[in-house]
């Protein structure tokens, strides 16, 4: 490879051995150019053979030079030796002979001439690689036979020889050119004195052939040229060249001809005029060779030149390069003739005369410079000029001419005297606007002259202009300026003030002031007043006008008297009402701004201290309600009024007392003991006297009773004026809640914890209800229901069989288990009749019995049930069984329907129902949609029978609407209004709250019958978050929005206007801190720095007090600094101040002069200083900050798409479809006001079609144990197709987990009481050649002809709408929408605890994520349908939905120490905290009961309508139970190979493991679930936070694990509106 750079970009060639390398199949070249400009060239050499070794040489060549370079190749063979060409050397220069040797290897190579071994001289040189070099050739000794020997093996050489040629050049003898004039004769020899023959000799001018003719002849012989000139001239001027050249080399002498010329006139001098003081050239131009030299001289006077005398060349005259003589400045001296001669000694000099004549110029002589005028008088300006006449003379006034024809206060006179022109400019009269410059133009034809006159006009002064500066209560001080002073010195001012009402006759004035002065200070002012100011100035001339009027107001005073008539009114148990009027008019000193009201308590222990508020002044009369105060208490109050100037006097001090209040703390000691079946005791203690709040006037004992299918009875109360009550007529058996609270005449107290009593076991009642069939035609089969009040624990059932006509008098009896609710009697007689019935047993004995039944054994036994109907209460997500046990012969067949509308519905198994083989239909994890009528009908030959159960699913309540009534300085009143109660009564609400910047949330546990609440102790001036959930047996509901509130007050300030320092010694001062005002919040430290100036060190003193303050130990004469810092809850005040300490006798120090001393340097370096180390750190914090945000965007960023990935990849429990083309990557735009992100991958991002909206998803994992020829199921609706059936599309914009999104039209037709969760949308998997997970914009609903299978597990939901600015209008605020993008992140965190969390590549359409809040939803309306009805319609195409849910719990005993999602609804930062729900236990309920996290309750909806359009469009593929599809493999195949992800969380051990053998799934991804849940097992550390925010979305819990055992994981959900 061969690469050079060059421009033009070269040429490469290649050569061998000094000979062109021919281009044949074994050689080949290639050449390209780069990027940067180099040419590179390749060589390619195939089979290489002996003959390709030698020298390879690469020669660049362009058309600017070449270069090259060589390097050997040996190729291995036998050596030989190319043949040689015989070479050609020029003697003096350097020849080099090569040895072309080729083959390898060999042993040396070795030079001989005439038989010597070379070098033999110091001109030979031998190379290592065999090249001879000759230098400095000579002819005679070098030229010859070369022999080339190379030594091939040790005693064989081969060698080639090589003739040499020596050549001498020419050389050229020295010649030169004589110097030569115009028209000589010119002859010059070119002889070349050596060089081998033939010779050929050239001539060249200025690089041009020479040919003969024009003057010029050339003469060549053998060895000499001769160059003649016949009349030389210009033209032959130039550099001539003799070259001469043979065979050896080609040599050359250049020298130069110069032609001299004389000198001649390319200008002429002419006779010229000059005019006096300009510039003047004399032109004069000449030519020659040598280049002429040029002399100027002068000859005075105007007649014939006498002499000339050459000119001197001063800084005024001077020679031009062209040779014309310049004259700055002329001068009537320069009159007289000039000679311009030149001369370069060649033939004669030359020269040439011209005169100069000088004009003069018109030319002022005489004006007065300045001169004085009195305004209103005559005054005359006088001008000469001299000059070539004629002379014209212009005045003008500053740049305007003055014509006195059209301004007659102006007359111009002219005059000749002698030479001269005087011209007279008169004013009649002066003015002030004459005060300027005046000037006189003389003009003629050379030129034109003025002269400046300043004329002065005085007259009196313009009156000052006057300014306030400052205006205090009782004096003002002035400052004027002087603008415009007459044009004569000011002599004094004059200054007149009156009041604003009075005339100018009553003034005061204030005369001769200095001229010197330009401010004064009035005093001895009334506060609150208005003055008019006027001023007057003079001068020599007189006294100006007066200035313009100014109307100033004095400050204000404080007020001089109290508030009168203040009385005080107790309001209520904690506030007293203060009413006062205001201070006499003549004692406020300007306007009552406000109030501060000064309140302490009076009674035994108290401080004594007043607690300060404010208030502004509203009028005459003022009120004003003191609250938080202590309960029936005295307070003295006074009252003070301020102003602007600050705090005047007090009024005496009045007592009042607060009203009575309710008890703040319950009975003590409380205690319950059960006497009997039906009677319990309860006793307790006095509350502690300070806590009463008032005299006591009772007690009141609240109770009331928990079922055991978790639902309250009636509250009842008894109410008593001793310590201990008898409670009667108590439910046997029953779990009763006790609480005792005492009451005043303010009313009831607070209650006493929750305490639990159990009364006695009793006999049971009857049997609830009773049924006999006959089984055979000897055997009847009897069932029956449990007791309605078991009243104890069932130990056993006694059933009794009598039969009237057998004359057994005693009937027989027959027992069972407690858990059995029939009984087969055997041995019966066909045709005769039988009387049976029940009784019920417990610890206490046999109960009633229940009614009795006739039945009588039969031959055909037709289809009964057994089992009852009735009505089903369970709490949603368990397991619920409904019974249907039958008899007959053959067996019956049974089937179940649910009601519907207007039809019944067949029950389809699947993995959400299961029908047993004894009949019982088992619902897993039942849901709102769940809850209906549902009708089991047995069948046989003989017969059929039927029963209906109706089944309630009870939820969680919907989130309380929270808002703030009332505040305080130390209070918040709260009131709500409960939502839905979820089908079972609210047990309470829990109260969250915390300071605004803290995340430490308390806990406040209230009662279900109230619906307000008083948050008290809190801090003065602060802001506080508070969010509310309701509780029912179901769980814990959504919890509210989060309000915000702040408590009055705020932090201190100091009053300008209050005297800080009222006593000051040499050692000592005394501080007066009562003009620290609290704000409305106690002070709570008053911090106080001094040091003298020019210290580094400052001395702290900290102090309670608000009144004085001493310092002490301070040094005398002086000056200190003072820096205070008031403190309270609401934030810190600062003042600061200056002081100094008096002299040793009293007397004061004057201020501090600057000195440049050490100290100074110091604090001026410290000034300095201060501001660059600010600004560095204020630019450093401003990047630090920026970085910050940066970073914590990026982390956002990578959370979204984190968080996208992952609502994908946590739903491997479903199948996957198949997708046509590659997966691209994700792009998620997310956009909220003011924040807008974008995500997008290097992949790119492919859209989607209109008629769907489809997302696939590919995961890798899934082709590990998946049959290429899988299939894959799936349903996809076309959405027009639903907008034309269904009208409007679902509403998605307040799904809660687990319910149907319902259309509007339904939710109007339709208002379902429990038909409120239900199940929708499923992500379907397909096992395929290429595994993706398909997102399909599909509405599926319970319950399908076509016998689809829905999936219960997490699920995702999309639509499509048509107006995106609709969607883009539901959008929240920007801190809502922060706190919902938060929680992105969040659940991405909520994933990551997933162990083999994958991280799939997908991709969706482009939308926008927006929110509805609850306000937005609830507008209008209170009714949870109505409120659906009144939302935007989200159901135009472009808006897309989806709703997303985290994994199930699977496992109590592995979801210890689990981060919990916290249930959201799609609004602002409403958040399940799980430590408070387990705190709560202990308010609401026993310690034992266990539930899970509370979910998200839905809204009350059918989906009727929505399910016969789903079902009209025909685009099921549907999955029978229990059948496999093409390509699946088998369920339990499928559940051991199928990658499952599970999370883990407190939950019931054993409810969520694998599902039994008859109650296999027939989805095997749904079954592929349980058999992986422990690899998903998450360990965090408990009591931990994952990630961190405002209100942080995950907590830690180690307490759910003790959760119900029966119940269910929620199914927890937050939706999103993707736009």
């Amino acid at each position: 490879m061969c690469a050079a750079k060059g421009a033009p970009p070269p040429t490469v060639t290649w050569a061998l051995d000094d000979e062109p390398i021919p281009r044949d199949s074994g050689h080949r070249t290639n050449q390209y150019t780069m990027s940067d400009g180099t040419t590179v060239s390749h060589m390619n050499v195939t089979s290489p053979q002996i003959k390709d070794g030698g020298v390879y040489r690469c020669t660049a060549r362009n058309s600017v030079g070449s270069a090259e370079y060589q390097a050997r190749i040996n190729v291995r063979g036998p050596p030989s030796i190319r043949a040689m060409k015989n070479i050609t050397a020029v003697a003096g220069r350097d020849t080099f002979i090569n040895c072309r040797v080729i083959g390898y290897p060999y042993y040396s190579i070795k030079w001989y001439k005439d038989s010597l071994l070379l070098p033999d001289n110091h001109r030979q040189v031998v190379f290592e690689n065999g090249t001879l070099k000759l230098m400095d050739v000579q002819k005679g000794m070098d030229e010859g036979e070369y022999l080339c020997s190379v030594l091939i093996q040790p005693q064989l050489s081969i060698s080639q020889s090589v003739h040499v040629t020596v050549k001498v050049p020419p050389l050229i003898q020295p010649f030169e050119f004589p110097p030569a004039s115009i028209g000589q004769l010119l002859y010059i020899p070119c002889v070349v004195s050596s060089g081998d023959m033939p010779i050929h000799i050239t001539w060249r001018k200025d690089g041009h052939v020479i040919l003969s003719g024009s003057g010029v002849t050339i003469e060549s012989k053998e060895f000499m040229s001769s160059l003649q000139i016949s009349s030389v001239s210009l033209k032959h001027n130039g550099n001539y060249t003799c070259i001469a050249s043979n065979a050896a080399a080609t040599v050359s002498r250049e020298r130069q001809l110069i032609v001299r010329v004389p000198p001649r006139f390319v200008v002429q001098p002419n006779n010229q005029d000059g005019i006096y003081g300009k510039a003047g050239v004399l032109n004069c131009s000449v030519d020659g060779y040598p280049p002429p030299k040029v002399m100027w001289k002068h000859a005075k006077g105007s007649g014939n030149p006498q002499q000339y005398h050459p000119i001197p060349l001063t800084g005024r005259i001077q020679i031009l390069p062209n040779s014309s003589l310049l004259i700055r400045h002329v001068l009537e001296e320069d009159i007289g003739y000039y000679l311009c001669q030149a001369s370069n000694g060649v033939g004669t000099d030359i020269s040439k005369s011209m005169f100069l004549t000088v004009k003069i110029p018109a030319m002022i002589t005489s004006h007065p410079n300045t001169t004085i005028a009195i305004k209103g008088q005559s005054k005359e300006l006088n001008c000469t000029a001299r000059g070539e006449r004629p002379i014209i003379i212009r005045w003008e006034k500053g740049d305007t001419v003055i014509d006195p024809d059209r301004n007659m206060r102006y007359a111009i006179t002219t005059k000749d005297n002698g030479d001269e022109v005087i011209s007279t400019l008169k004013l009649k009269p002066a003015d002030r606007g004459d005060s300027v410059f005046f000037s006189c133009h003389a003009i003629n034809s050379y030129g034109e002259d003025r002269g400046l006159i300043q004329l002065t006009v005085q007259e009196p002064p313009d009156p000052p202009e006057l300014e306030i500066r400052e205006v205090k209560a009782r004096s003002m001080n002035l400052r004027w300026t002087q603008r415009f002073d007459g044009n004569s010195i000011i002599t004094g001012f004059d200054i007149e003030y009156k009041n604003k009402s009075d005339s100018w006759d009553f003034k005061q004035s204030t005369r001769n002031i200095s001229p010197t002065i330009n401010q004064a200070n009035i005093v001895d002012l009334h506060p609150a007043s208005v003055y008019s100011i006027r001023m007057y100035s003079f001068n020599k001339i007189g006294r100006s006008e007066p200035s313009k009027e100014l109307t100033i107001s004095t400050e204000e005073a404080a007020p001089d008297g109290p508030p009168m008539d203040v009385t005080l009114q107790p309001m209520t148990s904690q506030s007293i009402q203060v009413t006062w009027k205001a201070p006499k008019k003549e004692l406020q000193n300007g306007v009552i701004r406000g109030y501060q009201i000064g309140y302490r308590e009076n009674s035994p222990g108290s401080n004594g201290q007043y607690s300060i508020v404010e208030m502004k002044a509203t009028g005459d009369s003022e009120v004003y309600t003191l609250d938080n105060l202590k309960k029936f208490a005295q307070y003295g109050v006074v009252v003070q009024a301020f102003n602007r100037a600050g705090t005047g006097p007090s009024s005496s001090e009045i007592n009042a007392t607060t009203l009575e209040d309710v008890p703040s703390q319950p009975p003590e000691n409380v205690r319950a003991i059960s006497i009997t079946s039906d009677v319990a005791v309860i006793s307790w203690s006095e509350p502690p006297r300070s806590t009463l709040n008032g005299v006591l006037k009772g007690y009141r004992v609240i109770f009331w009773s928990l079922y055991m299918d978790g639902e309250w009875g009636e509250m009842q109360n008894i109410t008593t004026t001793r310590e201990r009550v008898e409670l009667r007529g108590m439910e046997k058996f029953t779990n009763y809640s006790v609480q005792v609270l005492a009451y005043t005449q303010a009313g009831d107290g607070a209650r006493s914890s929750v305490l639990y009593i159990q009364t006695k076991e009793d006999i049971p009642g009857p049997p609830a209800g009773i049924k006999a069939v006959p089984s055979s035609s000897s055997s009847v089969v009897v069932s029956w229901l449990p007791p309605a009040k078991p009243n104890g624990i069932i130990r056993k059932y006694t059933i009794f069989c009598s039969s009237p006509g057998s004359g057994q008098p005693a009937p027989s009896e027959y027992e069972t288990s407690p858990d059995q609710l029939f009984y087969r009697i055997a041995h019966l007689n066909r045709g005769q009749q039988y009387m049976l019935w029940v009784a019920a047993v417990t610890s206490a004995g046999r109960g009633n019995i229940s009614e009795k039944v006739t039945i009588e054994p039969a031959g055909k036994a037709p289809a009964k049930i057994i089992s009852f109907g009735g009505t089903v209460t369970t709490p949603w997500m368990k397991d619920v069984r409904l019974p249907c046990n039958s008899v007959g012969e053959p067996v019956p067949a049974i089937k179940w329907t649910k009601d519907s509308e207007d039809s019944a519905i067949p029950v389809t198994v699947d993995g959400h129902r299961l029908i047993q083989a004894n009949g019982t239909l088992v619902l897993r994890s039942v849901k709102a949609e769940d809850s209906g009528y549902y009708t089991c009908t047995a069948t046989n030959t003989w017969g059929f029978d039927t029963i209906i159960i109706n089944l309630l699913v009870q939820v969680p309540p919907d989130q309380p609407r929270l808002t703030v009534s009332k505040t305080s300085a130390s209070s918040i009143t709260l009131a709500w209004i409960p939502g839905d109660n979820g089908g079972s009564s609210i047990r309470g609400f829990v109260l969250q709250y915390s300071v605004d910047n803290s995340e430490e949330w308390k806990d406040v546990f209230i009662s279900s019958s109230e619906r307000s609440f008083k948050l008290e102790s809190l801090k003065c001036g602060t802001w506080y978050k508070v969010k509310l959930a309701a509780k029912n047996s179901v769980g814990a509901g959504r919890i509210s929005e989060i309000i915000e509130a702040k408590t009055h007050g705020r932090e201190p300030s100091f009053s300008k206007d209050q005297h800080l320092f009222t006593h000051i010694n040499s050692t000592h001062a005394r501080l007066n801190l009562q003009g620290w005002s609290s704000g409305g919040c106690p002070i709570t430290a008053i911090v106080l720095e001094y040091r003298p100036k020019g210290n580094w060190v400052w001395q702290s003193l900290r102090t309670n007090s608000s009144s004085e303050v001493f310092l002490t130990e301070l040094r005398e004469a002086t000056w200190y600094e003072l820096r205070m810092k008031a403190c309270n809850s609401a934030g810190c005040g600062n003042e600061s101040a200056q002081f100094a300490t008096l002299d040793y006798d009293g007397s004061t120090i004057p201020p501090i002069k600057s000195a440049q001393g050490e100290g100074d340097d110091v604090k001026k370096l410290f000034t300095i200083a201060c501001p660059v180390i600010l600004a560095t750190l204020g630019v450093a914090l401003l990047f630090i900050i920026r970085k910050k945000r940066k970073e914590k965007r990026l982390k956002r960023l990578r959370d979204a798409k984190s968080l996208a990935e992952m609502l994908i990849s946590k739903n491997n429990r479903s199948f996957d479809t198949p997708v046509k083309g590659p997966p691209q990557g994700p792009r998620l735009h997310i956009d909220i006001p003011r924040v807008q992100l974008l995500i997008e991958d290097k992949e790119g991002i492919k859209q989607l079609g209109d008629d769907k909206a489809t997302m696939p998803v590919t995961d890798t994992e899934f082709s590990q144990a998946v049959n290429p020829q899988s299939f894959c199921t799936g349903v996809s609706l076309h959405h027009p197709a639903l907008i034309q059936n269904t009208g409007p599309l679902i509403d998605m914009s307040d799904i809660r987990p687990g319910t149907n999104p319902v259309s509007r039209k339904s939710v109007k037709s339709a208002h379902s009481t429990r038909n409120r969760y239900s199940s929708q949308w499923t992500l379907t998997k397909c096992q395929a050649s290429t595994p993706a997970r398909t997102l399909t914009s599909d509405w599926r609903t319970v319950g399908s002809q076509h016998g689809i299978t829905v999936t219960e597990s997490d699920s995702y939901s999309a639509s499509l709408s048509q107006d995106t600015d609709k969607g883009r209008n539901s959008m929240v605020s920007t801190e809502s929408a922060s706190s919902t993008y938060e929680e992105l992140a969040r659940a991405y965190e909520h994933a990551k605890l997933e162990e083999q969390l994958q991280h799939a590549k997908f991709e969706i359409t482009e939308c926008f994520i927006s929110d509805s809040s609850s306000d937005q939803m609830t507008t209008g309306t209170t009714d949870n349908a109505d409120s659906m009805t009144s939302m935007s319609t989200p159901s135009e195409p472009g808006i897309c939905r989806f709703t997303a849910s985290p994994p199930k719990p699977q496992d109590s005993e592995r979801g210890k120490s689990v981060a919990v999602p916290i249930p959201h609804r799609a609004s602002k930062s409403d958040y399940c905290n799980l430590p408070l729900y387990v705190k709560s236990d202990a308010f609401f309920r026993k310690a034992d009961a266990h539930e899970a996290c509370p979910v998200v309750p839905p809204r009350e909806a059918s989906i009727r309508n929505l399910a016969r359009a789903y079902h009209a469009g025909g685009r099921h593929l549907t999955l029978e139970p229990g059948s496999k599809p093409l390509g699946l493999p088998p369920p339990a195949s499928a559940a051991t190979t199928l990658p499952q992800r599970t999370l883990p969380m407190p939950g019931p051990a054993g409810t969520a493991a694998a599902p039994s053998a008859n109650a296999a799934p027939a989805n095997p991804a749904a079954a592929a679930a349980p058999e992986v849940a422990g690899a998903g097992e998450a360990r965090v550390p408990p009591h931990s936070k994952v990630g961190g925010s405002r209100d942080s979305l995950l907590e830690m819990s180690t307490s759910g694990v003790g959760r119900s055992q029966k119940q269910g994981a929620g199914a927890y959900s937050k939706s999103y509106t993707l736009v």
